[in-house]
């Protein structure tokens, strides 16, 4: 391993202190939060000497809200205190459920929403089930705090709109109305602890009489980022969310996609999969919906 400093800052400002410090000198430096993904970058080929702050002291990067509007998840909390949470469990189960896929037992103590985020890869599990639950970043840096829609936070494979000043302090999603459901489905060559070859989150909400009100569609690991599919959200809303509407919203998906062909899948595999996917999913969070 290369040359390494390490700080822990207690406070917003001094996390922003040190990142801007950094980016003035051209010096490198890295944020820790669940550290799943950077610890094994840095064991890897890019030995070359940084920083790393680590913000898993800072209050606001720890914070779990679930208020009447609005449910706030800090961006350093490990998916293992999520998963223990019933209250978030039931109101969001899709997103839960994505969290829980990051890895074994071990590594659910440290990986976080936040840092799967911010790793930016195009496989990434919680992306899609985010951006289907409207998600928003809540990012902060030298000129404050800004929010960003996670559909718009990925900029290409691995990188993301944050500056070098910026890191994620957490994420904000609207407290679903009654009769919403949520799910995520991947597929991956393994039965578990695999890169998805294709993933769908779903997120729909019906009135008294059943038919779909409002709906998100996000994908992931079919393009260079993650995905919001404004078109199969639109396949659903005024439907049952039956058959015909779930097969349409997978079809919208596939067109949506532009993945490419690796040891996991071929293009034309990855287009069929992300269909079946969404209407698997879709179908899942309709019948959460129904459930109430």
């Amino acid at each position: 391993m290369g040359e390494f400093a390490y700080v822990a800052p207690r406070s917003v400002a001094d996390a922003v202190g040190v990142l801007q410090d950094h980016a003035n000198n051209g010096r490198r430096a890295q944020v820790l939060a669940g550290g799943t993904d950077l610890l094994v970058q840095l064991r890897g080929l890019d030995k070359a000497p940084r920083t790393i702050v680590d913000v898993k002291k800072i209050e606001e990067t720890n914070r779990l809200d679930i208020g009447g509007d609005e449910i706030y998840i800090g961006a350093a909390i490990p998916s293992a205190i999520l998963n223990e949470n019933e209250e978030l469990k039931s109101l969001l189960p899709g997103l839960i459920e994505s969290a829980d896929l990051i890895g074994s037992t071990q590594i659910q103590g440290r990986a976080s929403l936040g840092g799967n985020l911010c790793n930016s890869s195009p496989a990434a599990d919680t992306i899609p089930a985010m951006i289907a639950d409207r998600g928003i970043c809540v990012i902060a840096g030298s000129g404050g705090e800004r929010e960003v829609p996670v559909e718009d936070f990925c900029t290409g494979v691995g990188t993301n709109v944050m500056t070098g000043d910026e890191f994620l302090l957490g994420l904000k999603f609207p407290r679903p109305p009654a009769n919403t459901g949520d799910a995520y489905l991947r597929f991956i060559p393994r039965t578990e602890m695999d890169i998805a070859v294709a993933g769908a989150g779903v997120s729909v909400t019906l009135d008294g009489s059943g038919t779909c009100t409002a709906a998100r569609v996000g994908i992931g690991a079919v393009a260079p980022t993650p995905l919001l599919v404004a078109d199969a959200a639109a396949a659903l809303v005024g439907t049952a969310v039956d058959d015909e509407a779930l097969a349409a919203a997978g079809a919208a998906c596939s067109a949506a996609a532009s993945p490419i062909t690796d040891k996991r899948g071929t293009v034309e595999y990855r287009h069929k999969v992300v269909a079946v996917l969404c209407r698997r999913a879709g179908a899942i969070a309709r019948d959460r919906a129904l459930a109430g």
